[in-house]
Order: structure tokens, then sequence, then C-alpha cells
């Protein structure tokens, strides 16, 4: 029996009252903020730490003006955050995409950009549009608070998930941990790293609690995100096998996620295939607009073998972002090793690997490979529960001073010296 605390009625009498729906909230908003709250706060103050390091660094230039906000220029220093692929998220949310949605050949031999804004999936830019719609934001303002209030939601599902592995303080480690890997440039941006990897944590976090229903539905929706959701897509699907294998939670919950969860990524893949008139209409955008394509891994083994001993001849060479670039590629096994000795759910591991193989498999801009293995939260796992056991000031110190590295790289060299 549950016990509900009662008051005395305010006109003296002796007859309780149940608490009005006020005092229900404000009961909940103060257990939510004693429990969320350390969260939001290291991930917060370890990410405008490295963020300060980021505009510093990117005024004392002061050469942002001169160039086109489409590429990294604006009024303000802060533009920066909404160019490259930012310029394109904030044209869908305004335009809306091309209604052609067709290939034309270019003098190179590639397709144009014009016209091809497809390449881009529609789930971040269709918020910006409503959160612009709601508060009158712009585009640039309404996709920031997009970005900003999904990387707080993301560190709260990563330390969800890591708190049942290793407890609470380990999920705080992790929570920090997103803060400051290298490529988390971008979580405070007009990119959709953020939003994808919070729909990606929340959705391994409802398998692991076998919510599928709500698994579905988020990795759904993480398919209208990105494409790499197939990796996230194939997760759940182990997982659903496995649940069926031990008889777990019947048949009706697990199936139907497995039949909701690959909606988003296949419904808009087949629109812009049917707007193309071509079966394979994305593959050919990104491969003819982007130059990014599968290739097997071939571009990924011509920058490990061509940086170690200082050779930047292969396509599309950054030579300080494809340096560390290749420190974050080679970390990620080591990692994964450790992330397998912990013995965690299938759902993490099979997302991890699958997730992986498919960044390393693409012929991309290799300097932006930190951005692309941002999503990949399993990995904090080990750190976590390896740091987790350094004293207070101790792990302020690592995590301060990687906050603050965080801003020289995976804000000021993402943007000003490659391309983010």
């Amino acid at each position: 029996m549950t016990t509900v605390e009662l008051h005395r009625s305010p006109s003296g009498g002796g007859a309780p009252e149940v608490p009005g729906a006020w005092d229900t909230f404000r009961s909940r908003l103060r257990a939510a903020a004693v429990r969320h709250g350390p969260v939001l706060l290291t991930y917060g103050v370890l990410k405008l730490a490295g963020f300060a390091v980021f505009m510093g660094l990117l005024d004392s230039t002061g050469d942002f003006r001169r160039k086109n906000p489409r590429f990294g220029g604006g009024e303000h220093a802060w533009d920066v955050l909404a160019s490259w692929d930012g310029w394109w998220y904030q044209q869908i949310a305004l335009h809306g995409y091309d209604p052609a949605l067709k290939p034309i050949p270019g003098a190179t031999g590639l397709i144009t950009l014009e016209g091809n804004s497809a390449a881009f999936f529609p789930l971040y830019p269709a918020l910006m549009r409503l959160v612009s719609e709601v508060t009158g934001l712009g585009p640039y303002g309404a996709g920031m608070t997009v970005s900003v209030l999904a990387s707080f939601a993301a560190a709260l599902g990563i330390h969800t998930v890591t708190r049942r592995l290793g407890g609470h303080r380990a999920g705080l480690v992790a929570a920090g941990l997103w803060a400051v890997w290298p490529g988390s440039g971008t979580e405070w941006s007009g990119y959709s790293e953020s939003l994808y990897t919070a729909l990606a944590a929340w959705s391994c976090h409802a398998v692991m609690t076998r919510r599928w229903l709500t698994a579905g539905l988020l990795t759904c929706a993480a398919g209208l995100c990105r494409p790499t959701a197939a990796a996230l897509i194939a997760a759940l699907a182990v997982a659903v096998v496995l649940s069926l294998r031990r008889r777990e939670d019947g048949l009706r919950r697990p199936l139907a996620a497995l039949a909701v969860a690959p909606l988003g990524l296949l419904g808009y893949l087949g629109w812009v295939n049917y707007r193309m008139g071509d079966i394979d209409g994305y593959s050919t955008l990104q491969d003819g607009a982007w130059a990014h394509k599968f290739d097997g891994g071939v571009h990924t083994w011509n920058v490990l073998t061509s940086v170690p001993v200082g050779r930047f001849d292969y396509l599309f060479a950054m030579p300080f972002e494809d340096v560390i670039g290749v420190c974050v590629v080679l970390m990620v096994p080591v990692l994964t090793v450790l992330l397998l000795r912990l013995r965690p759910p299938a759902v993490l591991v099979v997302y991890t690997v699958l997730s992986y193989l498919m960044v390393m498999t693409t012929q991309q801009y290799f300097g932006n490979v930190s951005r692309y293995l941002l999503p990949l939260f399993p990995l904090f796992v080990p750190l976590a529960l390896a740091m987790r056991r350094l004293r207070w000031p101790s792990l302020a110190t690592v995590l301060g001073t990687a906050a603050l590295a965080s801003g020289s790289y995976a804000g000021y060299v993402l943007f000003e010296l490659g391309v983010p």
C-alpha cells in the first residue's frame, strides 16, 4: 500500500485533503532537479569552458567577417557555428527541399550542389522550423536552441545508460566525456549530431529496460536524422532476436518495435529515390555532390598509411585535423575491446561496432572523423568506469583540462582550419 501525504484543510477542519496538482508538480520538479541537476551542471560547465576557449580563439583571428557566411563568415564571430552543413540546414528550414531533386552534371564531373539539399535528413531542419515558428527566432537561433537542448538530453541519456552499468559517479564522468570528446565542437552548432546522439542514447536505454515501443519510436526518429541510424536499427533488431530467444517479453511488443524502427530511414530514402527517379538516388547525391561514398575502407587505409609517415597526398588532405583523426580512429578499437570486457548489453556493442564500420568504410573528409564518431557514446563507458575511481579534485582536473583542449580542437580547428 502506498502512503499519500495528507494536508489539513485551510479552514481549520480536521478532514485531510489530497495534495493538489501544483504540489505534485513541484514535488516532481524538485526530485528531477536532485536527480538530474548534477548531470546537467557537469556537462554544462565543461561545455562552457571549451566553448569559451573556442570563441576566444576565433575572435582573436578577426578574419571571420571576410568570409562568406556559408563557409564560416558573418557579422558576428558566433555565426561560424551555423556555417557549412549548418547553412544547408537553415536553407531547408526556410525553403524546404529543392522540388526537382535531380542531379545536374557540373564542369568538374561532379553534381553541382545547388538543388541537392536532400542529402541532409529532415528531422533537424523540421525542428528548427517548428522552434522558429513558435518562438519567433530566426533559423540560426532556432537551430542553436535545438542543438543545445538536444546536447543536454544526450548527456542525460549517456549518464542513464552508463549508470546502469557502473553507477551514478560513472554516469557523471560519461556525461563529462561527451562534453570534451574531440568532435564535440558540433554539439552546440547548426549540426544534427546532438539530436541524433540523444535519440540513440535513449533508444539504447529503452532497449536495456525492455520498453520496446519507446525504443522503436526513438529509432524511427533517429532514422529521420542521420543515415548512420542503420547501425541503431540493426542493434535493436539483434536485441529483439535475443529477447525472442529468451522469451522475455512475448512477441507483440518486440516485433512491433522491430517493424517501426526502420520506417524513418527507409521512408526518407524512398522519398528521395522516388523524387530523383533513381532507385539509388540518395547514394548518387552523396557521391556526386559531396564525394561521400562506400569504398570498403580504401580512403581510410590511404590516410592511416600516409599520415604517420608525414605524407598528405591523398584526397581531402587537412594535416592538423587528420592527425587528430588518426588518433581517434586508432583509439576506438582499444575502447571497444575494453567495452566488450564489461559484457554490456548487445544493443550497445552492435550499435558501436556497426557505427564505426560505417564511418571507416566511407570515403569522406577524414578530418571530420572525430565528428562522425561522436555519437559512439558507449565508448565512454569503459573510460568512465576507470575514471570514477579518481577523487573529485583529480577528476575535475582531468575533465577540465580536456574541456580546454576540446575548445581548441573541437571548435577552432574544425571550423577554422578545416571543414566541420
